[in-house]
Parts: structure tokens; sequence; C-alpha cells
């Protein structure tokens, strides 16, 4: 039978079962699911947040993980800065990263979402404005969001994948986890 678990990854998580990095251990998927037969469906870094889909099913899983399927991955970004129309428009016309120039985005401007609270708290400067973002993509490279906005002068202080496809991570707490519909 196939399973589709939806995560709600907490910050400082790694995206993996066990921790082969530092002599130091951190904390990592196995801390809060130990549903055994199933792995991630794709990746999310360790210091963002939110919705990361696990499965037993190989299949499932590369057609989630695989851009070629352009699967939608839409994250709410709270960024350093104001965030003017022509720095929208850059993001929504694909941004030039060291790696080549980024699919289009969706992207608008939002209202700060009621987000469960952050451990550690973001860094706020008085003196630098913050505002939030909801940008929805169709690939998926290495901390693409966090490139992309700070190519357009608009550094990311938070990141939390709110959906992929048609599964959200809306009403699961920081490492709390949820079966899903697997059909896509």
């Amino acid at each position: 039978m196939t399973r589709l678990l939806l995560f709600n990854k907490p910050f400082d998580v790694l995206s993996q079962f066990t921790d082969r990095g530092t002599s130091s251990p951190r904390a990592t998927l196995s801390d809060h699911v130990a549903v055994p037969g199933v792995y991630p469906a794709g990746r999310l870094d360790r210091d963002s947040e939110g919705l990361l889909l696990l499965t037993n099913d190989g299949r499932l899983q590369a057609r989630i993980a695989d851009p070629r399927h352009r699967l939608a991955k839409t994250y709410l970004v709270q960024v350093e800065g104001n965030p003017d129309p022509a720095a929208l428009e850059r993001l929504r016309a694909g941004v030039l990263l060291n790696d080549g120039p980024t699919r289009p985005a969706e992207v608008e401007a939002i209202a700060p979402p009621a987000l469960w609270p952050r451990d550690p708290p973001v860094r706020f400067r008085k003196s630098v404005p913050d505002h939030w973002l909801r940008l929805t993509l169709r690939e998926g490279r290495n901390r693409q969001v966090r490139r992309m906005t700070a190519a357009v002068g608009l550094p990311t202080l938070r990141l939390v994948r709110w959906s992929i496809g048609p599964w959200s991570v809306e009403g699961l707490t920081p490492g709390a986890w949820r079966e899903g519909d697997p059909r896509l």
C-alpha cells in the first residue's frame, strides 16, 4: 500500500533520517517520524521550515521530486527590505542566477501570515523593514528561493514551504505529520 506522509519540518532539522555530517549530532527526521520504509520526496534545507513529503513509493517520490514534472511548490517568504513592483516583476520574469536563469515564478506581497513561532526567532533590525511574499516555483534548485530573493535585493529571513502540488502543511504544527492522499 502506498503511503504519503505530510510532515511539517521544523527549523534546524535535516531532511534525512540520519546525520552523517558532524561529530555533534543534529536533529533529523528520525526525531519526529517513526514510520518504517518512508523516505523524503525532495529536500528542504535545514534552515527552512514547512512541508516535506515522505513516501514508500519510489515512483511517487520521483514524480514529486523531479523538476521535469513541474509540480508547483509554494513558499511563504519573509524578506528583509521593501519588495517594490520592480523587484516582484523580476521574480515573475525569472532571475539570472550563477547556475543560469530561473523559470518564471508566481509572486505576490502578502500580509504577515499566521504561522507558528520559529525557534530560534528571526532576528529583527529596527532600521530595516521586513515583508512577506507568497512565491510559487515549478522547479527546485539548491537554495533557489533564497538565491532569487537575494538577487533582487531582498534577503530571505524566514522560509516556509506551504504546499507542494495539492498537499499543504496547513493545520500541522512543527514536528507533526499526517497521512495524505497519494494520488496526484
